[in-house]
């Protein structure tokens, strides 16, 4: 499913235009992506939980080169899903 099946299908669930259900779904993801530039997790009941991790410096070898690299620290974005939906997926 794409971004406008997606929207198309929640319009009609909601009943509302697909363009009112395309700003909905912008608003929504900017506040998502607001609280995760915070550093806040976010949570959604029977989804999942969204959190920004920081990842520890490390050393890296190219195989070909054998030369030693180092990896600097960095954030990622990591998704744990509910237990509801990894129960669904059993």
């Amino acid at each position: 499913m794409n971004n406008k099946e997606f929207t198309s299908e929640l319009a009609d669930r909601l009943g509302y235009t697909i363009k009112d259900t395309s700003e909905l779904i912008s608003s929504l993801l900017s506040e998502m992506i607001q609280g995760l530039e915070e550093g806040n997790g976010i949570t959604i009941q029977g989804f999942g939980t969204f959190e920004v991790r920081k990842k520890a410096e490390r050393i890296s070898i190219n195989p070909a080169t054998k030369q030693r690299m180092l990896i600097p620290p960095k954030l990622v974005l990591s998704y744990k899903p509910s237990n509801n939906l990894k129960d669904k997926f059993k």
